[in-house]
């Protein structure tokens, strides 16, 4: 339990209980992000422009790769997409526009819809290598926002832990898969072989890497199930590509699924874990 003076501390040093003009400024920036990012599903279903599997040449498509996740994994961005829409919405009510969370995260959210949103356009032109470092771009701000969100933990129920941490679990764990996709079509695109049995290991050893270092994530984050469901979603999906459609490889599709086996295993544990420690906890506070 917290002493006096900890709570006396914590209420002299918290964030102000009244909204500031940069919290309104924070608000109007991420809404307008977020209307921005709503061009995203008209460019990537063709509505706009060409659907992002007939951009850069095809190298995008679900077929391009042996890493390439099979056409259906990608109607995971319609929940996605739903989520940054609610969220948006949640930011504006005004028990929110003073929360810490929203204080902590509302500027890498804005940003994360605005590099999303340019990865778009930069496909549209051609330039996959650009964009790799757009997606990378990506995948750091969405570390670092769930990072936050992790230090900022959820105190207003499972509406919130919807809401936020869902929305971006999901579009990090998605997010992790994705990059390695396109950094698999950006060489792809520069000649480097996609078929093969030297280029299949190669893939394994990605896929693998990326297993790996999404675990470790796992433990820095407290083992979130949407980072680990959204990865293994895309991995399952990579698997179900390598063994139905070409290039055919039982190699990669293996290590998909070992990969996506690895994350919810690691995930269950770390989940085990916290909640074996929080019932200690609440037995000494008895």
């Amino acid at each position: 339990m917290a002493t006096p003076s900890r709570t006396r501390a914590a209420q002299t040093t918290g964030p102000p209980a009244h909204a500031t003009v940069a919290d309104r400024v924070r608000q109007i920036v991420v809404s307008v992000s977020e209307v921005i990012s709503l061009l995203g599903p008209l460019i990537g279903f063709g509505l706009i422009g060409s659907d992002v599997s007939n951009t850069s040449g095809g190298d995008l498509a679900s077929n391009a790769t042996l890493v390439a996740p099979g056409g259906p994994a990608f109607s995971i961005w319609s929940v996605i997409y739903l989520g940054l829409f609610v969220y948006t919405i949640w930011q504006w009510l005004p028990s929110r526009t003073v929360d810490a969370r929203a204080r902590a995260t509302g500027w890498l959210v804005a940003a994360s819809m605005l590099l999303n949103a340019l990865w778009l356009v930069v496909t549209q032109e051609g330039l996959i290598w650009l964009s790799v470092g757009v997606i990378i771009g990506l995948l750091a701000v969405l570390v670092a926002l769930v990072v936050r969100l992790t230090r900022v933990p959820a105190r207003q129920g499972f509406a919130e832990a919807l809401i936020v941490d869902g929305t971006f679990g999901l579009y990090l764990g998605w997010v992790s898969v994705a990059t390695a996709a396109n950094i698999a079509a950006a060489l792809a695109s520069s000649g480097v072989a996609t078929t093969g049995t030297g280029s299949e290991w190669a893939v394994a050893a990605l896929v693998l890497l990326l297993a790996g270092s999404l675990t470790l994530l796992q433990f820095r984050v407290g083992g979130r199930w949407a980072v680990a469901a959204a990865a293994s979603w895309g991995l399952a999906w990579i698997t179900v590509a390598r063994i139905s459609d070409e290039p055919a490889s039982i190699i990669v599709a293996t290590a998909a699924a070992v990969a996506a086996v690895l994350i919810l295993a690691v995930t269950a544990v770390i989940r085990s874990r916290i909640s074996a420690t929080d019932s200690a906890l609440g037995r000494v506070d008895r």
